[in-house]
């Protein structure tokens, strides 16, 4: 029994420096170090230095050994080394999961990079265009790698959005948990994550203080992809993403479509802050 077992997650994780695709959506391509690209199956092995890339309307989700995972949205470009430890999105969005105890992971993307332990966390990257960055809970620190000490704190339930090749880093904005678990493809679309009830405490957080009136909704979304925001009557929300996701156009025709992230609303912190930013489109496949 024990050793039946044992297989089982071996054959799941992987070696220490590989990963195992656990979930498949669609077309999904492996790049291997060596040897021609090749379409993936469930439980095929991902060794460091190769790639993985997703097309259309096209999904993954691989599994460490140490039961680290990361997803994969629609166009999106990954590769790792080190086991799972540095992470390169070269283009794209990726929800990375690292439990408590794994130890310490890097996510690069170009020039900005950003450093996690027992996180969960969004990410989309497009070169030269915008970069945005989520936590669901935990929290992670993003620097630029060319400049020595400009780094920024994202918290549970943040959002920070920002041009990749950008001098400074933004200050990070709030952004509804609740909303965002119930419209993201990269949760919806798979099974439920190990760090769920973490998120869902994080999500009554805000809860509780939307109750005290420390949090508060607004109506500043952002539809479809780009990171142009809109203002939008909080009562007609939900007709107002269909139509505006079917209206909206990419910031550049280089980005392909994906909407995986859901619809994200920003309430800002307390009343002295009015601003919440982004909410991203349901029905396209990665918020752009």
């Amino acid at each position: 029994m024990l050793w039946l077992i044992a297989t089982a997650k071996s054959a799941i994780t992987g070696g220490p420096n590989e990963a195992a695709i656990t979930q498949i959506v669609n077309d999904v391509r492996l790049q291997p170090t060596q040897g021609a690209p090749h379409s993936t199956a469930i439980n095929d092995k991902v060794s460091d230095g190769s790639s993985v890339q997703t097309g259309m309307d096209s999904r993954t989700e691989l599994t460490f050994a140490d039961h680290a995972l990361v997803r994969l949205s629609a166009n999106t470009r990954f590769s790792f080394n080190e086991g799972g430890r540095n992470l390169d999105l070269a283009d794209g969005a990726v929800l990375l999961r690292v439990p408590k105890g794994a130890g310490d992971t890097k996510i690069s993307m170009s020039a900005v990079t950003a450093a996690i332990s027992g996180t969960t966390v969004i990410a989309e990257y497009h070169p030269h265009a915008y970069l945005k960055f989520i936590s669901l809970e935990g929290t992670a620190r993003l620097y630029l790698k060319s400049r020595w000490g400009e780094s920024v704190l994202v918290r549970p339930g943040q959002l920070l959005v920002t041009n990749p090749d950008g001098k400074r880093l933004p200050d990070p904005v709030v952004v509804d948990l609740a909303r965002l678990m119930k419209t993201s493809l990269l949760i919806t679309n798979f099974p439920p994550l190990p760090s769920q009830n973490l998120i869902a405490k994080e999500s009554e957080k805000q809860q509780r203080a939307k109750s005290k009136r420390s949090l508060l909704d607004t109506n500043l979304v952002i539809f479809g992809k780009g990171t142009v925001v809109s203002l939008t009557n909080p009562a007609q929300m939900s007709a107002a993403s269909q139509t505006a996701a079917a209206a909206a156009r990419p910031a550049s025709d280089a980005i392909p479509s994906s909407s995986d992230l859901g619809t994200i609303e920003m309430p800002p912190k307390p009343v002295v802050s009015q601003v919440a930013a982004p909410a991203v489109n349901p029905a396209a496949d990665v918020q752009r």
